[in-house]
């Protein structure tokens, strides 16, 4: 029994779990178990692990057990776990959530008691706020993001057009451009939807949604974005958002079109490769008023540690590692977005490592300190669905103005009451 207790005491082993998300370094001394969850693709899975043994190695006392699926299937675990109380020491949490499991600010455990070991001076006090929930820091932004216009500068070269910056200039393009069925613009559902609740609080000069959360707008109020939306479809300026291709981006039939920050070069690599200079827009505006005013910007995603953990100290240094550490920033890159943590970025200056269309549009994200506070009610599903019937009950002459408007009103109202 002696000899078998030296053994185990000396002995220095490696265990590799098959895609158990881990890999583990065991030795004599006693470890503290601590686990992680994100989601993501494979390519986000490997440089999440490899970062995880790093960690490791650079703290062969704590071992990481490691939980990660594709985006439905850990929304769905999530949901459950949140719920039992199991979800994972520290974790991957999208920005809605804290909405919708700590209202209160107690469904995540308060960052704030953890800065002895977790560094957020390298985050300024205006990203931070994005991850209080009634004053308590429940979560750190990643990386931010917002809804941004991209132009395919060739096109509007070729048609002897300055780069638009106004709602007006794009109405004044279409006038040119749609002989030729090109649209000055473009987008999905969701990001028009953004866009033209920008335009209206310029119009009537209020926010949607009260600081509270609450409807801010009226009925007859609403139907502003719904006309708007009608007159963008009848003038030309962008293509019925059922219809929106992403191909035709590539083609040059859009010779603009909105997307998020964190997609830029998804949406525009595939143009540039093709011969086009896709550039990042302005905030299309009124005239009169500044870029910005009324558009948002959100976390992309977040880190978060369990009000339940039994190891604070821990998380918070894995959770430091994952936000700070050099090691993680060439790992991460930024397939996350541009990290907002100063140390991060200064590391991926370092590796050349921050160039692009990804990273000019988070420069004119950062250039613009008007962005509000996206309301996770501005991108429901249901919403953005009731508006496109309204607007097209109106398009195809199914109901008037007042009567959609009056509809959409009764249906957010309903909506924002479950």
């Amino acid at each position: 029994m002696r000899k078998f207790a030296f053994l185990t005491a000396c002995l220095l082993f490696v265990l590799c779990t098959g895609c158990a998300d881990e890999t583990v370094i065991k030795t004599n001394q006693e470890q503290t178990e601590i686990s992680l969850s994100w989601w993501g693709n494979d390519g986000r899975n490997e440089y999440t692990i490899e970062a995880v043994e790093k960690f490791q190695e650079l703290h062969p006392e704590i071992k990481v057990n490691c939980s990660y699926s594709e985006w439905s299937g850990y929304e769905a675990r999530s949901r459950v776990q949140m719920v039992a109380d199991t979800e994972a020491d520290v974790m991957q949490v999208n920005f809605s959530w804290l909405s919708q499991y700590s209202e209160d600010g107690t469904g995540y455990y308060d960052l704030r008691k953890l800065t002895d070991t977790l560094n957020l001076d390298t985050f300024t006090e205006d990203t931070l706020q994005y991850g209080y929930k009634n004053k308590i820091l429940n979560a750190v932004p990643i990386a931010m993001n917002t809804q941004t216009v991209y132009i395919n500068q060739t096109i509007y070269e070729k048609y002897g057009l300055s780069v638009p910056e106004t709602w007006d200039d794009y109405f004044k393009s279409a006038k040119v451009m749609s002989k030729d069925g090109i649209y000055p613009l473009s987008g999905a559902s969701r990001s028009v939807w953004i866009a033209i609740i920008g335009y209206t609080e310029q119009v009537v000069n209020k926010k949607f949604l009260t600081d509270e959360g609450k409807l801010n707008f009226t009925a007859e109020e609403l139907q502003i974005p719904i006309e708007f939306y009608c007159r963008l479809v009848n003038e030309n300026v962008i293509p019925q958002v059922e219809y929106f291709d992403r191909l035709e981006i590539n083609n040059g039939g859009y010779a603009g079109f909105f997307a998020w920050v964190s997609d830029a070069a998804n949406y525009s690599n595939t143009a540039i490769e093709n011969g086009y200079n896709v550039i990042v827009g302005d905030y299309p505006h009124i005239s009169g008023k500044e870029s910005g005013s009324g558009w948002y910007a959100k976390p992309a995603t977040m880190y978060a540690v369990s009000k339940n953990t039994e190891h604070p100290k821990e998380s918070a240094m894995l959770l430091d590692f994952l936000l700070n550490s050099p090691e993680m920033a060439v790992l991460q890159g930024i397939e996350k977005g541009i990290p907002i943590s100063t140390s991060a970025r200064e590391t991926l200056i370092e590796n050349d490592m921050l160039s692009g269309i990804q990273y000019e549009a988070f420069q004119r994200m950062e250039a613009h300190n008007n962005l509000g506070i996206l309301n996770p009610f501005l991108e429901n599903a249901d919403a953005v669905d009731f508006y496109v019937e309204a607007c097209n009950e109106v398009l195809y002459s199914k109901a008037t103005l007042e009567e959609a408007s009056q509809t959409f009103y009764e249906k957010l109202l309903t909506l924002r009451e479950e």
